[in-house]
């Protein structure tokens, strides 16, 4: 019975992997336009992706993430510089490279770390919006500024233009068959930058496509202790996501389970190349969360100036 919720739990991360994987490809646009004014905002049916969507700013209150990673908003968001010694951030126009601070201070670790073990600098993907919250396309998590994903495309020896960030895809990694990684593409620089994003003290899991855990429980050799936090999930193949742990100070951040501390190479990884995992049967769908499955305190955070 536990094999079984496992594993149900890991179709629902495998769906949601897959949608944000999609949206590693979409493109963006050089004239972002301000959405529509809402008819009726204050209608208790009205999703609140709806709301959060057309929240440009963060909310200027104390900084805490609030609710769950698929359920909750963000207080007091900081923003990523589009640029950095060693980072770019892609896709401007989504508007999404804001999250709690000690996401960014992550990522700036990360990146400074990068060159050193082998990898020129993070592409960085969406984080979350202004305010945290339900997104109008894609991700299901990303919602309390703690998750980030990472192109698995190394960051070139210039700074990109307007156009290539919106435009320019990342770079897909695993075969087309889907049973290990891309050997043309792949390299020890991957393995190194998944390894120095596992390692860090912040980070709680990093979801990567089934092939990429695949080839990392193959082909690591030595200290192997990082790789319990490398988790498989359908989709995460041009990207890995990144998601730490509720910061100190933020008492409505509800944590994740732990995670198993195997290193996760086992049964449970064949699991993902079945049949059933890869086809498995439709379900009803996820409908849009209201603002009242929200924490109590997502309306004061939608409602700051």
């Amino acid at each position: 019975m536990a094999q079984i919720s496992i594993r149900a739990l890991l179709l629902t991360l495998a769906v949601c992997g897959t949608t944000s994987t999609a949206l590693a490809q979409d493109r963006g646009t050089l004239d972002p336009k301000p959405l529509p004014p809402l008819e009726k905002p204050d209608d208790p049916s009205t999703p609140a992706k709806e709301l959060f969507g057309r929240k440009p700013t963060p909310a200027p209150l104390a900084t805490r993430s609030i609710g769950y990673y698929t359920s909750g908003c963000l207080a007091g968001a900081k923003a990523l510089p589009i640029n950095g010694p060693t980072w770019q951030v892609m896709r401007l126009s989504r508007n999404r490279n804001w999250g709690h601070p000690d996401l960014i201070k992550f990522l700036e670790r990360l990146a400074n770390k990068a060159p050193k073990v082998g990898w020129p600098g993070l592409l960085v993907g969406d984080m979350a919006q202004p305010r945290g919250g339900p997104m109008l396309t894609g991700h299901w998590s990303h919602q309390v500024g703690l998750d980030a994903d990472i192109w698995l495309t190394p960051m070139p020896d210039r700074e990109f233009t307007r156009a290539e960030r919106e435009e320019l895809s990342a770079t897909n990694v695993v075969a087309d068959d889907w049973n290990d990684i891309n050997p043309a593409i792949w390299s020890p620089a991957h393995i190194a930058v998944l390894k120095a994003a596992a390692q860090d003290n912040d980070v709680e899991r990093v979801l990567v496509n089934p092939a990429i855990k695949k080839a990392l429980c193959r082909d690591v050799t030595g200290d192997r202790s990082w790789l319990h936090k490398l988790r498989p999930v359908f989709g995460h193949n041009y990207h890995f996501h990144v998601r730490i742990g509720c910061p100190k100070g933020s008492t409505d951040c509800k944590a994740q389970p732990p995670i198993p501390t195997d290193d996760g190479c086992g049964k449970d990884l064949d699991w993902w190349f079945t049949e059933k995992a890869r086809n498995p049967p439709p379900g009803p769908g996820r409908k849009p969360l209201k603002m009242s499955q929200l924490p109590p305190a997502c309306k004061q955070v939608l409602l700051a100036p």
